[in-house]
């Protein structure tokens, strides 16, 4: 069995809007939470915080742990393909903006990010870890 560790954020601004990002790998385009997988020996802390710059341009502190979401994804559903199931361990961690401003990735896992509120949210093309994520943040 395969295994990935990623770690992910939930952001919000003073409008109680959501940060997320669009992730473009896989059969669909699908809105996400900034975040992403751990470069070996790289911690959770510094991994959530590499990946929203790269994906959204901003700088962020990182805050509470807010949970640790564990998926066993079949051979057969995922989205690159493979011969084992993927186990998957997505950290996540609430964080807020400290500096930088919203640009897009290049060249990466998603192509675009945005900040929407919690209605929007609740309308887009989203995968599952969005409702995970915002469960464990008390926002949905």
């Amino acid at each position: 069995m395969d295994m990935r560790v990623a770690a992910y954020a939930v952001v919000t601004d003073d409008a109680g809007r959501i940060l997320l990002a669009r992730w473009t790998e896989g059969r669909r385009l699908a809105w996400t939470m900034p975040g992403g997988g751990l470069e070996p020996g790289e911690a959770p802390e510094d991994a959530v915080r590499r990946e929203l710059r790269e994906e959204t341009g901003y700088s962020v502190k990182v805050g509470e742990l807010l949970g640790i979401h564990s998926r066993v994804i079949p051979a057969s559903q995922r989205v690159h393909k493979a011969d084992e199931p993927l186990h998957t361990l997505r950290i996540v961690y609430r964080a807020t903006v400290t500096g930088g401003r919203l640009r897009f990735e290049v060249g990466g896992s998603t192509d675009m990010a945005e900040w929407f509120s919690r209605k929007a949210v609740a309308e887009l093309q989203r995968v599952k870890l969005v409702d995970i994520a915002l469960r464990m943040a008390g926002v949905f």
